[in-house]
């Protein structure tokens, strides 16, 4: 059986929702896996797993400083596994920007990060307007206008796609270094 180690970064919980669904996912079938929070632990025993996935939400068009400092920390023990990044956002709630070439933030991930991931996924995220500061849920009203998505202060939309999500989990134990 197969270890696996899932880092990720989350501002709302659902990118952390996603990786535990990986994690829960991989360990139903057998396998161990972790998920670990970035910027909460200390340290990683890399010897410990066989792959490793790193994954992060977008906010405003970009990822968290975190998300690069912990993959310009660690880029050489994610490059001796076979490794993955996903990128969780709304945009992909598109089918066409599921496909990592015509999503713009993966590609700028790609392009600014050191670390070159073996294979990139991107998963569709959740709008929600409830739970987000006034000045979050207005600006992401704004974009969504712009971007004819929903706008509804009140609107709760999950448009992740779970099974996909068991896929690639899957997808992750079929990488080669």
């Amino acid at each position: 059986m197969a270890s696996v180690l899932i880092v990720y970064y989350s501002r709302g919980g659902h990118t952390a929702k996603i990786a535990q669904a990986i994690a829960a996912h991989l360990d139903a079938q057998g396998h161990s896996c972790d998920a670990l929070r970035i910027g909460e632990f200390e340290h990683i025993d890399w010897e410990k797993y066989d792959y490793v996935a790193v994954g992060a939400c977008v906010l405003y068009g970009s990822y968290h400083k975190s998300v690069f400092e912990f993959v310009t920390r660690y880029q050489a023990e994610l490059a001796a596994k076979p490794n993955s990044f996903f990128s969780v956002n709304v945009v992909a709630r598109n089918p066409e920007k599921r496909i990592p070439e015509n999503n713009k933030y993966l590609q700028k991930f790609i392009e600014l990060s050191p670390w070159k991931p073996n294979d990139v996924k991107v998963i569709a995220g959740k709008v929600d307007y409830p739970s987000w500061r006034w000045y979050d849920r207005w600006m992401i009203q704004l974009i969504m206008k712009i971007t004819d998505g929903p706008t509804d202060p009140k609107a709760v939309i999950d448009y992740t796609d779970w099974e996909d999500v068991k896929l690639y989990a899957e997808h992750l134990l079929t990488l080669k270094d």
